[in-house]
């Protein structure tokens, strides 16, 4: 008897692959670790930004004539900062470091990034939080990682997760700042990186709840486009004829990009001289243009409701282009997504101005997806994140205005890491 019923055992236990175990669900213990990441990573987002609302709240008292001597006062500090604590380097070496240094993202640097991009952000400087923000938390998944002693793909991944938990705080999108996280590490063969999605959609999710806990976050969009409609099949041929102009404009601003970058490194000066005379230039044009001081959260909304006339428009377009070329080629810390999006709006409306039959949502929404997927290389979440932050839910436009900017974008990418020579080597 007793043979027969350990034979029954074994014949039930060869019918498993592997043996049984006490925990019957998906999620294991690696869920907890990517979890303690994105809410690690949400509340370090979350102090952030008071701390940035509190310091721009001061500084934005300084207007008039007033603006050109703070910003330069703060490009300085910046400058200082960076010399004295440690560059902490931009978005392409957090890229090199998750692509070639086994996943890894050295926090030391941190102190020089917040502070730095503190002065920076909240002086009025054409660059956001998402650079500081993704720097911060993707280091912080590599030491809760080292913690956890992950090595090899597992520290890559909780790496990721970390990165895109900041994403994710900035953009409140879940789902596209996990996809951002892996798109921006290479545009060629991204795919090789996608093993760690779910990594960063657990963290993203518990980022997005920390985050909005403390800061107050609703749900909604971000911005006050008018409601899109549907009007036929043309509209997806309008989608890529704004996403061939606005790919136009984001090789003009690559171009511009190039030329600063030429000017500010004509000599080596000092990094606190090169801070120094960006925020005078930064300081000059946001006094003539006050629109395009600070990185666009606020400022695109005063856009779309602002009834402004055409030739205000070009202009604004012309200087917010060279304000964000300045702010990053003279030293200057933060990230170009959003401003870029400024960028964006500002084309839409004065293609809706040239075009008055044109629907100024899908050509603002359209132009904004196919500049910032022509630079950053990111078409499959700059369509999620746009829809999440302007409420355009018609997710087919914005895919056929990211993918035309995508494909269209020059052939060496302006984030140099990106570039297929690196991934070759």
């Amino acid at each position: 008897m007793k043979i027969n019923r350990r034979r029954r055992l074994i014949k039930t236990f060869n019918l498993l692959d592997q043996p049984i175990r006490f925990n019957p669900f998906v999620f294991s213990r690696t869920f907890f670790m990517w979890a303690l990441t994105g809410l690690v990573g949400g509340a370090i987002a979350g102090g952030y930004w008071i701390v940035l609302e509190h310091f721009t709240e001061f500084l934005v008292q300084f207007q008039g004539w007033m603006v050109i001597p703070t910003m330069a006062i703060c490009g300085l500090m910046a400058g200082l900062v960076i010399h004295f604590i440690g560059d902490p380097g931009e978005i392409h070496l957090i890229v090199n470091n998750i692509r070639f240094n086994k996943g890894k993202l050295d926090p030391k640097n941190n102190p020089s990034m917040i502070l730095s991009s503190l002065f920076c952000v909240a002086s009025g400087g054409s660059l956001g939080p998402e650079a500081p923000l993704v720097q911060v938390t993707g280091s912080t998944g590599t030491w809760l990682g080292k913690i956890f002693r992950l090595k090899g793909e597992e520290l890559r991944s909780l790496s990721i997760a970390g990165m895109a938990s900041g994403f994710t705080a900035l953009f409140g999108a879940p789902l596209g700042g996990s996809l951002f996280s892996l798109e921006i590490l290479h545009h060629k063969h991204a795919v090789e990186y996608y093993r760690a999605i779910i990594p960063a959609l657990v963290a993203s999710c518990f980022s997005y709840v920390m985050f909005a806990l403390i800061i107050h976050l609703g749900i909604g969009a971000t911005w006050d486009l008018k409601a899109y409609h549907y009007s036929g099949v043309y509209d997806f041929i309008y989608a890529f004829l704004f996403g061939v102009v606005a790919t136009i404009f984001g090789w003009i601003f690559i171009f511009v990009v190039k030329f600063f970058k030429k000017i500010f490194e004509y000599r080596q000066f000092p990094i606190y001289i090169k801070t120094l005379v960006g925020g005078i230039i930064l300081g000059v044009i946001a006094y003539n243009f006050p629109i395009t001081r600070y990185f666009g959260h606020h400022e695109i909304n005063e856009l779309i409701n602002g009834n402004f006339a055409l030739n205000f428009l070009i202009v604004v377009l012309i200087f917010k282009i060279i304000a964000i070329a300045v702010t990053v080629t003279s030293g200057w810390r933060g990230g170009f997504i959003i401003p870029l999006f400024f960028v964006g709006t500002t084309l839409g409306l004065i293609i809706h101005q040239l075009f008055p039959t044109v629907d100024t949502t899908l050509a603002i929404v359209s132009c904004m997806a196919a500049i910032n997927a022509c630079v950053t290389r990111t078409p499959m979440s700059t369509t999620i994140i746009l829809g999440t932050l302007t409420g355009f839910t018609y997710f087919v436009p914005i895919l056929f205005a990211s993918l035309t900017g995508y494909f269209l974008a020059p052939k060496i990418p302006f984030i140099g890491s990106q570039s297929e020579k690196l991934s070759e080597e």
